[in-house]
């Protein structure tokens, strides 16, 4: 039997994330590790190689969450977090019966009706030692409505970008960094996802689609692909800063530049990017009749550009339902990305990263917490990451790692009351799989 008692975690505002280890015999006791709902608006980075229970940890962060009726918004790049939905209070073997992998089976000699039932026996087992039984994933499926949205494909529910491209709110419209932002990546991702290399301040295309989209947006137009490409044939300007629009931008490369973003349009499968429910952050955390929503973005099936297309498109949107919320202290609502690798860079700027720094940036006043997670801790903005109150560090796969991610956490946490460099590195090394080390700056250690 466990040690570990219900009633010490099913406080409102308490997640259960384990129980704490003992650093130097690594054993642990009895007593539940629990983070306050609060402090994760100051948000979340949870760092660890694969197999070491790094997608594991959050996804019991986002359950703990939806048991307490907290929403969140999940990109899942990799295509794991589906699985919140395989959840089974009675714990049949009949329920696992048609997730069992048959070759699994008969390579450990089951039937797959024994090897349904092994698996069922298992995890009875293992919730039952961690205080934890087949009622409180009732009370999960009950608290949460969990939804699979697959952009650009029909394989799961499409998303619409149309949306995307409608003019934001006035409040956006009258905050000149809110609106440069929100034009910017806006550009930035239509252009990537067309194949165009564009810089900010140096292209020519993203500066005059950017002012394009300023322009319409202004005026409270909402524009789509089609009508995005007529105005970069003729916008609706005759200047672009002191010159002339075509001394700045020919009429025969703008139609180059229109041909790139219609052959887009045009390509068989662009098609189900215009189809299904609209990209709109209170309808995917939100049901209609308010009951909050658990919803994956389903990722992995696109090609490296759409990802950062739609990525981008998704961090503009909560910005844009973010700054319509009133402030709060407690936490409204999650936002989880699985894998931030190659999005949020130290020196490059994909498109993404503009607006993820906004969010870590302003997002605690609207009571929406980033969780933000990576098996690739060497390429990362740490000084962006100095925005996050709570690390989760799993096992590395490699020194460089472990001295990166330290030097990082150094300069992101700054030295205070923490471990020193020799300590996080003792610590570090002596982790061993699902064993995390947690540094939470509202914690005294």
């Amino acid at each position: 039997m466990s040690d570990t008692n219900p009633d010490d975690f099913e406080k409102l505002g308490a997640f259960y994330l384990g129980r704490e280890v003992d650093a130097a015999s690594g054993q642990d006791h009895p007593q539940p590790l629990l983070i306050d709902a609060r402090d994760l608006t100051t948000h979340a980075v949870c760092v660890g190689m694969t197999g070491s229970g790094k997608t594991g940890l959050c996804l019991s962060l986002l359950e703990e969450a939806a048991i307490d009726g907290v929403p969140a918004i999940i990109i899942d790049p990799k295509g794991d977090l589906p699985n919140l939905l395989l959840t089974f209070p009675e714990l049949r073997a009949e329920d696992f019966r048609p997730w069992i992998n048959e070759d699994d089976a008969a390579q450990k000699g089951f039937t797959p009706e024994a090897y349904a039932q092994q698996q069922a026996d298992l995890w009875r087992k293992g919730l039952g030692d961690w205080g934890q039984d087949g009622a409180r994933i009732q009370r999960l499926r009950d608290a949460a409505e969990f939804r699979i949205y697959t952009p650009g494909s029909n394989s799961g529910i499409p998303i619409s970008i149309l949306k995307s491209f409608a003019a934001p709110d006035a409040a956006v419209i009258d905050d000149a960094e809110a609106m440069r932002d929100r034009v910017s990546t806006a550009a930035s991702s239509l252009l990537s996802l067309a194949g165009v290399d564009a810089d900010p301040l140096q292209s020519r295309e993203h500066i005059l689609l950017a002012n394009i989209l300023d322009n319409a947006w202004r005026e409270g137009l909402a524009l789509d692909m089609a009508g995005l490409i007529g105005a970069v044939q003729k916008p609706p300007f005759d200047k672009v800063g002191a010159f002339d629009l075509d001394t700045f931008f020919p009429a025969r490369d703008r139609l180059a530049l229109a041909m790139a973003i219609n052959n887009l349009l045009a390509s068989p499968g662009f098609s189900t990017w215009m189809k299904g429910e609209p990209l709109d952050v209170q309808r995917l955390l939100f049901t209609p009749e308010g009951k909050p929503r658990i919803a994956v973005l389903s990722i992995g099936h696109l090609s490296d550009p759409e990802r950062m297309f739609i990525v981008t498109l998704v961090l503009n949107e909560m910005i844009g339902w973010m700054r319509n919320q009133s402030g709060t202290s407690s936490l409204r609502a999650l936002f989880y990305m699985d894998e931030i690798f190659g999005y949020f860079p130290p020196s490059a700027n994909p498109p993404s990263k503009m607006p993820m720094l906004t969010l870590l940036k302003q997002a605690r006043a609207f009571g929406l917490g980033c969780v933000l997670a990576t098996q690739n801790p060497v390429d990362l903005d740490y000084k962006g990451l100095s925005n996050c109150g709570t690390w989760m560090i799993g096992r590395l796969q490699t020194e460089r790692d472990k001295l990166r991610l330290i030097e990082g956490l150094q300069g992101a946490l700054g030295g205070g009351d923490g471990p020193d460099r020799a300590q996080l590195d003792d610590m570090m090394s002596a982790l061993s799989q699902r064993v995390f080390l947690v540094r939470n700056v509202h914690e005294d250690q």
